[in-house]
């Protein structure tokens, strides 16, 4: 059985339990357009969770065109996409996944001290850790870090080793860029909880304690994009505890001191403070 079989049935086997696969060419991109699909002149389906207007038989629209479809999978139109590809690729979106790629050991080690546990899958420069649910992709979210879910593609290396687990809101955040904000006058401060009216959903002290711990640690294990991690810790502490009331002026003061030790000024962290509880809706 030669590579393009090889590859043609571990295609087909992926399919056939849920997941969206497309063949990857050199390089472990998808295929180009054909030209009747360059440019999107057939309407294409690139901005699409689902294939769009496009018929096109063949491998186009990159991660759009995967299908667990074994008729077209099999098909004629991608017997040669097939006989060039170097591997299968997927897409997590569609199988409802999400996968933070991290490239090299600086990475991992990033990913072990602030995300929980879940499948992992070796790669040839680090891991795949593949969580349960469905987000938004982005690249670079922090040195050596990709999230890819809905609107990307990903290469199959296996199923993995170890528990799948739920999309936390840690991985969520980091899709989330910071919004831009005019800067006034410096002015004296105060660090607003904001409490919140909701129903509180801990069930002891311990759970908050912890949250707040792991912000603070967050916030100081960063090396680089400083910003963009208090930012996106303060979203992360207020998508779960905003909402109820706990937050405290004391649990605030915390974050703040903690980014501050890392060179943000009180300035910036009411900013970032204030602008995840608008992006929340707080």
């Amino acid at each position: 059985m030669n590579t393009a079989t090889n590859t043609l049935h571990a295609a087909l086997a992926l399919a056939a339990s849920g997941v969206p696969v497309l063949p990857l060419r050199r390089g472990k991109v998808p295929f180009g357009n054909c030209p009747a699909c360059a440019d999107n002149a057939c309407g294409g389906r690139l901005n699409m969770k689902t294939p769009g207007p496009c018929r096109c038989p063949r491998v186009c629209h990159g991660w759009a065109a995967a299908t667990t479809d074994p008729a077209v999978i099999a098909s004629p139109a991608w017997a040669a996409a097939w006989r060039r590809a170097v591997c299968v690729g997927y897409h997590p979106g569609g199988a409802g996944l999400t996968v933070v790629d991290l490239d090299d050991a600086d990475a991992i080690a990033w990913a072990r001290t602030a995300l929980p546990a879940t499948r992992t899958v070796e790669t040839t420069r680090g891991e795949h850790w593949i969580y349960r649910g469905t987000m938004a992709s982005r690249n670079a979210v922090r040195p050596g870090v990709d999230v890819k879910s809905a609107m990307a593609y990903a290469r199959w290396l296996g199923p993995g080793t170890g528990r799948l687990t739920d999309l936390p809101d840690a991985v969520r955040v980091l899709a989330v860029k910071e919004p831009s904000t005019a800067r006034s006058a410096p002015h004296a401060v105060t660090v607003p909880a904001g409490a919140g009216d909701g129903e509180c959903p801990h069930r002891t002290p311990t759970y908050l304690e912890r949250g707040i711990a792991m912000a603070e640690q967050r916030i100081t294990a960063a090396r680089s994009a400083i910003h963009a991690t208090v930012y996106r810790t303060f979203l992360a502490v207020l998508s779960r505890h905003g909402r109820c009331g706990c937050l405290t002026d004391t649990h605030v003061t915390r974050l703040f001191t903690a980014a501050q030790a890392k060179g943000e000024t009180a300035r910036h962290c009411m900013d970032a403070w204030t602008n995840a509880r608008t992006r929340l809706g707080l």
